[in-house]
């Protein structure tokens, strides 16, 4: 990868991850890992360009279907691709189809922009994470495939032990905080071959765990706020994305400064 490489234009496709939830702002939008590399590539090329197609909630045949063919016609310098943790945390995935999914988005993104870059996503430690890990890893194993065939670069924050802290991530345990978006921000950026700012896999500081009784009633809230709405939208077939637009449908200046 070139050293102080220069992009003048960047199109973010994906789910929640990339449209920046739980790094919530003080207008009540969401920021995010893209919007933050966004501005900091902004900061480099006057003429800079972004789009951010992602939505919550989308399946990764949906991100295949409607986000890929847009971006590619977008030519961007860079794209990046995240998707298809969604499906693996459905009760019930076929595998098969996330992968040739995937490969669709791959084939056609690759070609049309100078540099694709997918993720092996972040989880947050815990039984969750446990009982879904042998799906994502083959997630995880597919991506890797679709890199190496493609020429597409990976962005491993999987293998990040400070990703996996539960400090780094929203009281809806899906999502990161905002240090979390900040650091996967990072991560891509030096992907891209651009001159680090910080070791993004630095840890937190060791701290004191909850006690039982804290713990407790953070998971009661946990389950009421966001597991039982969560476990309604599967059961009734609905999404958290229905009927959303894109976060930034169009491919256009970005502000040079850094979102507050």
């Amino acid at each position: 990868m070139e050293m102080n490489a220069s992009y003048t234009s960047f199109v973010a496709v994906g789910d929640s991850f990339t449209e920046g939830m739980s790094d919530l702002l003080p207008n009540g939008s969401y920021r995010g890992w893209a919007d933050l590399l966004a501005a900091r590539l902004a900061a480099r090329e006057p003429d800079f360009r972004y789009a951010n197609l992602a939505v919550r909630g989308k399946l990764i045949g949906q991100i295949a279907g409607e986000q890929a063919p847009a971006a590619a016609a977008m030519r961007a310098d860079v794209v990046t691709l995240v998707g298809g943790l969604n499906d693996t945390l459905r009760p019930k995935v076929d595998m098969g189809r996330v992968r040739a999914h995937l490969e669709s988005a791959v084939e056609l993104l690759a070609p049309s922009c100078g540099r694709l870059v997918l993720m092996r996503s972040p989880g947050r430690n815990g039984p969750v994470m446990e009982r879904f890990r042998p799906r994502m890893e083959e997630l995880f194993g597919i991506i890797d495939e679709l890199a190496a065939r493609h020429d597409a670069l990976v962005v491993d924050l999987y293998g990040s032990p400070a990703l996996g802290d539960p400090r780094m991530w929203d009281v809806d345990r899906l999502h990161l905080t905002a240090e979390g978006h900040r650091r996967v921000a990072e991560a891509v950026w030096q992907a891209l071959g651009l001159p680090p700012e910080e070791d993004w896999h630095t840890e937190l500081p060791a701290a004191m765990p909850p006690g039982w009784a804290v713990r407790r009633a953070q998971d009661l809230r946990f389950a009421r706020q966001h597991l039982l709405p969560w476990v309604g939208r599967r059961l009734t077939g609905r999404s958290s994305g229905d009927g959303r637009p894109a976060k930034r449908p169009e491919l256009g200046p970005y502000p040079t400064s850094t979102p507050s």
